[in-house]
């Protein structure tokens, strides 16, 4: 008799706003806590999340405030436990880490990290390949461990960034141009071959979430 095939679905949610989004570059730097509107999305996140018809049996959030913070109001509707994964922790930025994007930007090597990020590695902290290596591991054991499932994961933008354009099959050096907003939500389907990617950067209904 044939196996059933493998489908499992992993949910990639990116954090709430903070006061420092889109401003700062953060990091892993403890003590950020969502803002006002990051907690708010972070309500509308788990509304969507409760409609879905596949009903998630994990949840699990990168160590930082801002992701346990977005990770709570979604295990009360979905009335999961969360636990901690180290390995959707944000990139670790360095001696980057805290800085203002505005200075960031009159960098030399700022164009590096926008258009050949295969190439750069913050100083004193961790390479975009590195960080690409280390989410899709995580991912890939988390769904190996939820074989046949639906599971969530909150992290932050680079982590789901790289983790969706690596499903998709697009080069590091192109993962740039994918944006993953603020509680967003992006589906990835692992199976028995390649992954499906079912949705990205989703800010409305996962009613009708599934492969066509």
């Amino acid at each position: 008799m044939a196996s059933t095939p493998t489908f499992t679905t992993v949910l990639l949610v990116r954090h709430g706003a903070t006061a420092t989004t889109g401003t700062v570059l953060p990091g892993r730097a403890p003590g950020l806590h969502l803002s006002e509107r990051g907690a708010g999305q972070a309500s509308a996140a788990a509304e969507r999340l409760a409609e879905l018809a596949r009903r998630p049996s994990a949840l699990y959030v990168s160590p930082l405030e801002r992701a346990r913070e977005t990770a709570a109001p979604i295990a009360k509707a979905l009335r999961l436990r969360p636990v901690i994964e180290r390995g959707l922790l944000e990139c670790d930025f360095g001696t980057w880490t805290g800085k203002r994007l505005s200075t960031l930007r009159r960098r030399s090597d700022w164009r590096a990290v926008q258009h050949a990020p295969s190439t750069f590695r913050f100083p004193e902290g961790e390479s975009f390949t590195e960080m690409q290596l280390r989410i899709w591991s995580t991912l890939e054991r988390l769904a190996r461990k939820h074989r046949n499932r639906t599971i969530v994961v909150v992290s932050h933008a680079d982590p789901i960034k790289a983790a969706v354009t690596y499903a998709q099959g697009v080069p590091l050096d192109l993962f740039q141009r994918t944006v993953i907003s603020t509680c967003s939500v992006s589906a990835v389907a692992f199976t028995d071959s390649t992954p499906v990617v079912l949705c990205v950067n989703s800010t409305g209904t996962l009613k009708d979430l599934a492969p066509s």
